[in-house]
């Protein structure tokens, strides 16, 4: 039978709540990562040079279409037999972020391409570099359009993380499991893990409403303020 009591101490367990931490640190630290992977990999598959589209469209084949947690098990059981040794946090972080990078590459590509290619023209026009096209022109307008693929991305990364458990990471949900173990109280304690994935999840969309009227403010006005297209006049018969 369901123990309220229980589940109420352990929604304050301290044990847990690093657990907590560690979820919210590999998930914050993968995303970086997954960004400046994520944005080399789709620069590389909207380069013409035929050896960079085809490294990135491989990788990307690969990441998305085998599972995370075979990746998981790949990298932190395969790799030392290859000579190169990694604890359980690097092992994670490194199969989290290589994954994600697969998943926002595409995310940052089809921000790139919702940018006209006017833009582009315009800044070369100007005597732009390629690089303060890219920083000046390009990525201020990409930003603005991947922020909401970009926050469910990490919404579903921050649950994504539960499955480090497999490698025996002490985030929430592994520890959650050890205390079952040591308790037995299952229900209660999955209940307790997903309350902290609840609320972890909300604060971020609280977030991302955030960024998304804060990026999307000066567009919004434009289109508001912006007086109307003129009809166009009937030519004369």
């Amino acid at each position: 039978m369901f123990d309220v009591r229980a589940f109420l101490s352990y929604l304050t367990n301290a044990y847990l709540l690093e657990g907590v931490g560690v979820t919210i640190g590999l998930t914050i630290a993968t995303m970086i990562i997954g960004l400046i992977l994520g944005t080399a990999l789709a620069l590389m598959r909207m380069s013409k040079n035929a050896l960079l589209y085809g490294a990135s469209s491989f990788y990307v084949w690969v990441f998305r279409g085998t599972p995370l947690l075979v990746q998981l098990v790949l990298i932190y059981t395969g790799l030392p037999q290859l000579g190169i040794k990694l604890g359980v946090l690097p092992s994670a972080l490194l199969a989290l972020s290589l994954n994600e990078a697969a998943y926002l590459s595409e995310t940052i590509r089809g921000g790139f391409n919702g940018v006209a290619k006017g833009q582009t023209e315009a800044a070369k026009a100007l005597g732009l570099s390629r690089w303060n096209t890219l920083r000046l022109v390009l990525m201020p307008q990409v930003a603005r359009l991947i922020i909401p693929p970009l926050g469910n991305s990490l919404n579903g990364l921050l649950k994504a993380t539960s499955l480090a458990s497999v490698i025996s990471l002490e985030e929430v949900m592994r520890r959650s499991q050890v205390l079952m173990q040591e308790k037995f109280e299952v229900l209660e304690l999955y209940c307790v893990a997903a309350v902290y994935y609840l609320v972890l999840t909300t604060l971020w969309n609280l977030v991302q409403v955030r960024l998304e009227r804060h990026y999307g403010r000066g567009y919004a006005e434009v289109s508001r303020t912006a007086p109307p297209i003129p009809a166009r006049p009937a030519e004369a018969v």
